[in-house]
């Protein structure tokens, strides 16, 4: 996937572990480590606005593209 998230590089700088930010945006852990790992397939605005909010952080420190190698290499 061309979509990169880098939720656990912000979480480390803000020195903060996945139950504290879990219990803060109202998800489950479970659900916060499906996001860090980037294996969900959507996020909703409220929980990104959320997360943007407990990390004093924009969408694109969170959010990456990329383009994917189409020759795969």
């Amino acid at each position: 996937m061309a979509i990169i998230v880098n939720l656990d590089v912000m979480m480390a700088k803000r020195k903060i572990s996945s139950n504290e930010l879990a219990e803060k945006i109202g998800i489950t852990p479970a659900n916060l480590s499906i996001l860090k790992t980037g294996k969900a397939r959507a996020i909703r605005f409220s929980t990104l606005d959320s997360i943007c909010k407990a990390l004093s952080c924009q969408p694109s420190d969170i959010l990456e593209y990329r383009e994917e190698d189409t020759d795969g290499k």
